[in-house]
């Protein structure tokens, strides 16, 4: 059996006041959960926007390439590289990686689907796992282990 992952983060941050590209840009991707408190260089931002500036020209890019543009060390580009494919974000296409959609629309479309096939399997196994149990389905407002 092949078992596909994707760890998504969403954090609700307050848009920036005044519009700026690069702000706007950063709090996309903060939105996303894609930089830590580690991240002390914007390297993932920095990677990220790389990879944005590939998926416009629809070329994929190594992580030499990445490392290169970005100004980063290729081991410090292959780490971003690996939590960003483990979001479902980035994909791999031979020896380079590209964004998963061509505009951060699409990309977003594509997350929130990945999202909702999993929320519709979760609630089927639930589901499955109520009838087993004898479980009402009616929600009393009570917590259940608490």
């Amino acid at each position: 059996m092949i078992r596909e992952f994707h760890k998504v983060t969403i954090v609700k941050i307050r848009k920036p006041a005044q519009k700026q590209i690069n702000k706007d840009l950063q709090w996309f991707c903060e939105s996303l959960g894609l930089f830590s408190t580690r991240d002390k260089n914007s390297s993932c931002f920095r990677v990220f926007i790389e990879l944005l500036k590939a998926a416009k020209a629809g070329q994929p890019m190594s992580s030499d390439e990445l490392a290169y543009k970005a100004g980063l060390s290729r081991g410090t580009v292959v780490h971003h590289l690996t939590n960003l494919i483990a979001s479902g974000l980035v994909l791999v296409e031979g020896t380079k990686y590209i964004l998963r959609a061509n505009n951060l629309e699409d990309l977003i479309r594509e997350i929130k689907k990945d999202s909702e096939r999993v929320f519709d399997n979760l609630t089927n196994i639930a589901k499955e796992l109520d009838e087993e149990l004898g479980l009402e389905k009616e929600y009393r407002g009570r917590e259940m282990f608490g």
